[in-house]
C-alpha cells in the first residue's frame, strides 16, 4: 500500500512588535512548520481599534461612532504611524520565516480588539495551530490588561501553543 500524502497543514502565528511575539514565531518555525507536511504558516497583526464611543440612536440600539478628540489631520497622522507599525512587523517576521524555514508564507492584517481578531481569524482561515507568545504579565497586570494568550487558549476553535519567551535569554532570536 502507498504511504499516503502528507496533508496541508495551516499554522497561524499571531505577531506584534514584542520580543515575545518574535520568539514565537522563531520557536514555531525551529519546531512545528514543515515543507514535509506541506505546511502554510499565516502571520496575523492586528492593529488596535481606533478610538471609538458608544451612543444610544433613537431605538435604543447601541451603535459605535468614532470618537470626534482629535482632529482629521491628527486621526490620520496616528492610522499612518499603525500602518507603518504593522508593515514594519511583518516585514521583520516575514524576513525571519525565510532565515528558518523554507515555508509557504502569507500574512493578514485586521483591526479591532487582538483577543476576538485572532479567534475569529483562527476559525475564518481554517488554522490547524494558533500559535501565540505570552507577554509573561503576573497576576495584577493580567488582571487589569487581560490576556490575549489565555482568551484565544479558551476560546480558539483549533489547538493553541502559548510560546514562552525564557526569561534567561539575552541574546535575541
Amino acid at each position: 500500500m502507498a504511504e499516503a500524502e502528507a496533508a496541508e497543514r495551516r499554522v497561524l502565528v499571531a505577531v506584534d512588535e514584542s520580543e515575545e511575539s518574535m520568539h514565537a514565531l522563531s520557536w514555531c518555525l525551529k519546531n512545528i512548520v514543515s515543507d514535509k507536511f506541506r505546511d502554510t504558516l499565516l502571520l496575523l497583526y492586528v492593529k488596535p481599534p481606533r478610538a471609538m464611543s458608544t451612543a444610544l440612536d433613537g431605538t435604543g440600539t447601541r451603535c459605535y461612532t468614532e470618537a470626534y478628540l482629535f482632529s482629521s489631520e491628527v486621526m490620520l497622522a496616528i492610522e499612518r504611524y499603525g500602518n507603518e507599525v504593522a508593515d514594519c512587523v511583518m516585514q521583520k517576521a516575514k524576513k525571519l520565516c525565510s532565515e528558518l524555514a523554507d515555508v509557504k508564507v502569507e500574512t493578514r492584517m485586521e483591526n479591532g480588539d487582538a483577543r476576538d481578531v485572532i479567534c475569529q481569524m483562527a476559525d475564518k482561515l481554517g488554522a490547524d495551530l494558533l500559535v501565540m507568545g505570552s507577554h509573561g504579565y503576573g497576576l495584577i497586570k493580567r488582571t487589569f490588561l487581560g490576556s490575549v494568550s489565555n482568551h484565544c487558549a479558551q476560546n480558539a476553535k483549533c489547538p493553541v501553543m502559548i510560546v514562552k519567551k525564557p526569561k534567561s535569554t539575552s541574546n535575541s532570536q
